[in-house]
């Protein structure tokens, strides 16, 4: 297994995968990575559909525009799709009350969950792509997530088919201040 920093460094979004499964062990050691995941006051709101079955994939894709998302067939394509859901009215709120300036806190909570999940399968030689850009109800009402979730993102994963250079990035320097802004 690779360092933490170099998995960082060599993430990439994967739309393209080999005809290779997904070892059982793999995929349950990169789900344990979300287990890990911190979250607000530790309430772990999230949920994860494993999909493996094509038809399910294939009616997912139905909720991507087919023009203006790379990873359309990707959904299909990889062995493994993982739906990120999130439990609502539970991150960020204490006695039913929320409490933070930008009210339910799941989004942020799912947020380090995916790149746990992202951080992990590219540990392991997997690709992976989040996936944000689709009709969020039409998805949710293949899946059958209930009306206290909210269906946030679907991660396809598998085996890359190549492998692609890093896009240029910010100097440290661009993006960080002292003290203050």
């Amino acid at each position: 297994m690779m360092d933490v920093m170099e998995a960082i460094r060599e993430r990439r979004s994967i739309r393209k995968y080999e005809d290779r499964n997904i070892p059982e062990d793999v995929l349950s050691h990169i789900l344990e990575s979300v287990r890990w995941s911190p979250s607000w006051a530790n309430t772990q709101c999230w949920d994860i559909i494993v999909v493996t079955d094509n038809k399910v994939k294939e009616d997912l894709q139905g909720s991507l525009p087919p023009k203006g998302n790379p990873a359309f067939k990707a959904i299909v394509a990889a062995p493994v799709l993982l739906v990120i859901c999130g439990k609502l009215n539970t991150s960020g709120f204490y006695k039913d009350i929320v409490t933070t300036k930008f009210g339910d806190w799941f989004m942020f909570d799912l947020g380090i969950a995916a790149q746990n999940i992202c951080l992990a399968a590219q540990s392991y030689g997997l690709g992976t792509v989040i996936v944000g850009l689709f009709d969020h109800d039409k998805a949710k009402k293949v899946l059958n997530v209930p009306e206290d979730h909210e269906l946030v993102a679907m991660i396809p994963m598998g085996y890359p088919a190549k492998k692609s250079s890093a896009p240029k990035r910010r100097e440290v320097e661009e993006y960080t201040h002292d003290n203050k802004f």
